[in-house]
Parts: C-alpha cells; structure tokens; sequence
C-alpha cells in the first residue's frame, strides 16, 4: 500500500481537479448538469483513481487504476477543448488545462513503465 498523497502525479492530479471546479462555476447555467459535471468528474476521476490504485495489493492492480486514470486524463482533454471551443473558457485557461493534463498524461505514463518494469 502506497501514500497516494507523496506521489507528484496525485498532487498535480488533484490541483488540476480544483482549477477545473473552479473554472466551470463560469460555465452557462444550461451546461451544469452537461459539460460543467462531465469536466468535473473526469478531473476529479484521475486523482481519485491514482489513490485508490495506492490502496489496493500489488502493482497489478494498481496499474490498473493508473489505466483507468489515464482515461479520464484523455476525456478531460477532449472537454477541455470542447470547452474551449464552444467559447466557454478563455484561450488562456484553455492551454493551462491542457498543458496540465498532458503532463499528467506523461507522468501516469512513466509511473506505468516503471511498475510494470519492477514486475
């Protein structure tokens, strides 16, 4: 069983959930239980997979859960340019978002890499 709270690809996982809460409080009213909760769970889904994947047995599983997290990683990057491109986040914000999942994107890459090494 790992701390899930020691690993940077949580803590980035984590900051990136609470600027994307943050950001959708903007979105139309219409989009609430639409794009605005679809960018929310997808946000909140990477780091609370990494942390269960921490609370399991063994790499396998959670390899597993760094798969699943990785998911969400790509469907929050595709509403992010949705987003984006439907005019509710600013150019700005937009690349923030996406420059933060892709390194997210590259960080549950390596962590996969090395685990699966260790097997």
């Amino acid at each position: 069983m790992r701390d899930f709270k020691r690993l940077m690809v949580w803590e980035k996982s984590h900051r990136l959930a609470l600027r994307t809460y943050r950001l959708t409080r903007n979105f139309p009213v219409d989009e609430r239980f639409g794009l605005t909760t679809q960018m929310r769970r997808a946000a909140a889904s990477i780091a609370a997979n990494i942390a269960e994947g921490c609370g399991r047995n063994g790499n396998a599983e959670l390899c597993r859960f760094l798969r699943i997290a990785a998911g969400s990683a790509s469907e929050l990057e595709y509403h992010i340019l949705l987003a984006h491109d439907l005019g509710f986040l600013r150019a700005t914000d937009h690349e923030e978002l996406t420059g933060a999942v892709v390194e997210i994107k590259r960080m549950l890459t390596a962590f996969l890499k090395k685990l699966t090494a260790e097997s």
